[in-house]
């Protein structure tokens, strides 16, 4: 057992400052331990969202030492012993209280997205597809919904455009109906003009971020974007559509 140092982001909506304290951490605890200690003997009152803790659920993101992290996935041992753990919302969000930001944001934006429209089935009832286009796609369900990737995101962050730009986790959805075998929805219009694509600059922070290690930006935007590109930039693609008139 030893004594650890911590610095917790408290307030609202309106401000508030760095709290510190100090509790003793065990072998084998990870942050959202430590959180749950601070609560039992200094601050009771102190909001933290959380529930499987598990690494599955994506309910406990936040920003430990600058970085956006699971705090039930971040053990205390890959810290110094010296070293104060810094502990706040996730930034790119607006804080409801403490360490729970308020990411309706994120559902908005889902709901924005048209579900799956499945081409008829064939004569014999069934819809069939290739093992290798199913596989293309199931990376992109291991999504937790953690939102780190949209916390992360500079574009979001930095660039006020929210409203232009739908975030990562969403490209990754817009992705797997774009790429889905059955879909017969055609998203790249939208893709690139309500969802913004042409505003992710690949820095592969989304990516670097990501829980369960998708290939946010070589496996989903980057597809989206060459998608985009062969239909809006490429010589022939342009006069084909002036002379069919599609978008």
């Amino acid at each position: 057992m030893s004594e650890r140092h911590f610095r917790v982001w408290r307030g609202d909506s309106e401000g508030g400052e760095f709290v510190d304290y100090t509790i003793d951490v065990e072998p084998g605890m990870v942050v959202l331990d430590c959180i749950h200690r601070i609560q039992a003997q200094h601050a009771e009152d102190l909001a933290c969202r959380w529930n499987c803790k598990a690494g599955k659920c994506g309910s406990c993101s936040m920003e430990i030492n600058g970085k956006p992290k699971l705090s039930c996935m971040t053990r205390m041992n890959t810290f110094g012993p010296d070293e104060t753990i810094t502990i706040q919302p996730m930034k790119t969000f607006p804080v409801v209280r403490d360490l729970v930001s308020d990411v309706s944001f994120n559902y908005r934006q889902n709901a924005r997205i048209r579900p799956l429209k499945p081409r008829p089935r064939g004569k014999d009832g069934e819809h069939r597809m290739y093992q290798e286009d199913v596989d293309r796609v199931q990376e992109f369900r291991k999504c937790i919904e953690c939102f780190l990737c949209q916390d992360v995101c500079h574009v979001l962050r930095d660039q006020d455009a929210m409203e232009r730009f739908t975030g990562p986790r969403f490209m990754i959805r817009l992705a797997s109906l774009e790429m889905h075998p059955l879909d017969t929805d055609d998203r790249v219009p939208e893709i690139r003009d309500e969802f913004g694509s042409g505003l992710c600059n690949i820095t592969r922070c989304c990516t670097e971020v990501c829980p369960e290690h998708i290939g946010i930006t070589d496996n989903a935007i980057i597809p989206l974007k060459e998608r985009v590109v062969d239909r809006y930039y490429d010589p022939l693609m342009w006069l084909m559509r002036k002379i069919t008139g599609r978008k």
